[in-house]
């Protein structure tokens, strides 16, 4: 842990935890000092999440849940409030994608892409938001995309359900800055992670070709989660006090 902790004493919900963003999002928020609820559809990346928190000497519990469900939803905020006394950040980072057109995906596929990217932003901060308000303050932060902030080829689910986390999130800002709660989206760029590596598969191109495609610009490589995950750390801070309804672009220059 580093030697000024600046989440020191405060208490985080991170979905989509067992790996990649997500997992990376806990791991920093824990070092800076915070409480985090591990939370993942996968009970095995979840658990690994959290041990490796505890490993380095931070407090975290790990929960599995399906975000797109309410009764899950009501049930981690229940059980955070639990176990650790409150709710101070929530890091709304699960997410899926399907890479097709509309022809290209079923009406399942779409439906279940909003219903992880889109109704589990609604329903965890349904629930989360009473618990800040209470408080007087709160940080959440909704994972965006460069794709919801402009169109992407062959994503068509993902680009609609990224655009309305977009928008979703100055629509919270509004509503409920006035009770102390700010809410931020961050928007990566083509980060390493197993989603990344799964489009190949799913376009049917040679991986390593993809990836070198990804790596295409100002910055010349990929996004590390680390690097995503330095953003969410800050924007959780109290450095970031002033900054809620904003849509922070973390992505090598890819947007630009």
């Amino acid at each position: 842990m580093s030697a000024a902790l600046v989440l020191e004493g405060k208490r985080a919900i991170v979905t989509g935890a067992g790996g990649g963003i997500g997992a990376a999002s806990a791991i920093a928020l824990a070092a800076e000092g915070a409480a985090v609820a591990v939370v993942d559809i996968s009970t095995e990346g979840a658990a690994a999440t959290a041990q490796r928190i505890e490993a380095a000497g931070g407090r975290a519990a790990a929960i599995t849940a399906d975000v797109s469900g309410a009764a899950d939803c009501e049930r981690i905020v229940r059980e955070v409030v639990d176990v650790f006394g409150g709710l101070d950040i929530l890091h709304n980072n699960a997410g899926i994608i399907r890479r097709a057109d509309a022809i290209g995906t079923t009406v399942e596929e779409w439906d279940r892409v909003m219903a992880v990217n889109v109704r589990s932003i609604f329903l965890m901060c349904k629930f989360a938001v009473p618990v800040m308000a209470a408080a007087g303050s709160g940080s959440i932060i909704n994972t965006g995309s460069g794709w919801g902030l402009k169109g992407g080829g062959n994503a068509l689910s993902y680009c609609a359900s990224k655009g309305a986390v977009v928008n979703m999130t100055r629509a919270l800002a509004i509503d409920h800055g006035p009770a102390g709660i700010r809410v931020n989206s961050v928007n990566p760029g083509d980060t390493d992670t197993g989603m990344l590596r799964s489009e190949a598969q799913q376009l049917g191109e040679n991986e390593d070709a993809f990836l070198a495609e990804s790596a295409d610009r100002p910055l010349r490589r990929m996004g590390k989660p680390s690097e995503i995950a330095a953003a969410v750390v800050w924007l959780a801070s109290d450095a970031a006090s002033f900054v809620t309804g904003s849509a922070l672009v973390v992505d090598g220059g890819g947007i630009a």
